[in-house]
C-alpha cells in the first residue's frame, strides 16, 4: 500500500476546512456560542464563511475593548431620541475609536473635485411621456416569440402609415391595462418599468412610433414616445453636503480599518485570519 492510498485504492482525502477549536485575543477566549449568535449578522453562501466573518467581527470587538481598558476609558453610554441607550461595551468601543482614530474632514476643494469628476451622479434622470401596446409572449417559447415579434412589426408598419390608429390598436390588442387609455403610460422615470424597456426607451425617437418593438420578459411592446423631459444637473451648492458626508465616511472607514490592523498586529490572535477585516466589522 502506498502512502497516498489504501488497500481499496482510495486516495487520502484532503483536509476539510473547519472551525478552529479556539478563537482568542491575547489569551481571552471568544466563546463559540457568541460566534454562533453573531453569524446571523453575516450572511454568506456557505455557513463556514458566515462563521469566519462572525469570528472576525467579535475579535475586532475584543481588540477594541482591550484597548479601551488599557487606556483606562470609562464608559459613557449615549442615548438616542427614541430612548435607546448604548451598552457599556458599545460606549467603550465608540469612545476608543473617537479618541484614537482622527480623520480629516473633506473641504470645499475636495468636494468640488469629486463633483466635477462625477457630474452624471448629480443629474436628475430624464422623464418620458409614452404610450405602448403590449403583445405578450412566453419567454421560453421561441416560436411564439418570433411570431409575436412579426405581429408587432406588422402593427408598427400600419401605425407608420396611419398614426391615428395607435389608440385603437392599444385598446383592441394590448395585454396591458393601459390599453383602455390608448396605451398611455403617463410620465415615467427610472425604476418604473423593467430595465430592458427602460434602456430601449432612452434610444427611441420622439413624436413617432419606434421602428422596432421593445423586447422584454413580458413580450413585445409597440412604443410611441410623445415627450422626453431632460433631467437637470444638481448645483454644486446643493450636492456639496452629500458629497462631504460620503467622502468623510470613506476616509473614516479606511482609517478605522488601518487602526484595527495596527491593534491586530500588536496582539496575539488565535483561530482567525484577520487580513479580511473591514471597518464595518464594528457594526
Amino acid at each position: 500500500m502506498s502512502a497516498q492510498g489504501s488497500e481499496t485504492g482510495c486516495a487520502v482525502k484532503p483536509a476539510v476546512a473547519a472551525r478552529p477549536k479556539v478563537v482568542s485575543v491575547n489569551g481571552v477566549v471568544v466563546p463559540r456560542a457568541d460566534i454562533a449568535r453573531e453569524t446571523q449578522n453575516h450572511p454568506a453562501a456557505r455557513p463556514i464563511d458566515a462563521w469566519r466573518a462572525a469570528a472576525r467581527a467579535l475579535v475586532v470587538r475584543e481588540l477594541l475593548l482591550q484597548e479601551a481598558r488599557r487606556l483606562a476609558l470609562v464608559a459613557t453610554p449615549l442615548e438616542d431620541e427614541e430612548g435607546r441607550r448604548e451598552t457599556d461595551e458599545e460606549a467603550l468601543i465608540r469612545q476608543v475609536v473617537e479618541r484614537e482614530v482622527i480623520t480629516p474632514q473633506a473641504d470645499e476643494a475636495a468636494c468640488r473635485r469629486y463633483y466635477d469628476n462625477n457630474r452624471a451622479r448629480f443629474r436628475s434622470a430624464d422623464l418620458y411621456e409614452a404610450r405602448h401596446i403590449l403583445l405578450p409572449a412566453d419567454p421560453k417559447d421561441e416560436s411564439a416569440r418570433a411570431e409575436t415579434r412579426a405581429r408587432a412589426l406588422a402593427m408598427i408598419d400600419e401605425i407608420q402609415r396611419a398614426p391615428s390608429c395607435f389608440a385603437e390598436f392599444a385598446q383592441s390588442f394590448s395585454a396591458c391595462p393601459s390599453g383602455g387609455t390608448g396605451g398611455s403610460l403617463g410620465q415615467i422615470g427610472p425604476g418604473q418599468t423593467v430595465p430592458e424597456f427602460e434602456r430601449a426607451l432612452a434610444a427611441a425617437p420622439l413624436g413617432e412610433v419606434a421602428p422596432a418593438p421593445f423586447e422584454t420578459r413580458y413580450g413585445f411592446h409597440v412604443v410611441w414616445v410623445d415627450r422626453r423631459i431632460e433631467g437637470r444637473e444638481l448645483p454644486f451648492e446643493m450636492a456639496a453636503p452629500r458629497i462631504a458626508e460620503w467622502l468623510n465616511e470613506k476616509v473614516r472607514r479606511t482609517a478605522i480599518r488601518q487602526y484595527i490592523s495596527i491593534l491586530a498586529g500588536r496582539a496575539t490572535i488565535a483561530g482567525v485570519d484577520m487580513e479580511a477585516v473591514e471597518a464595518n466589522a464594528l457594526q
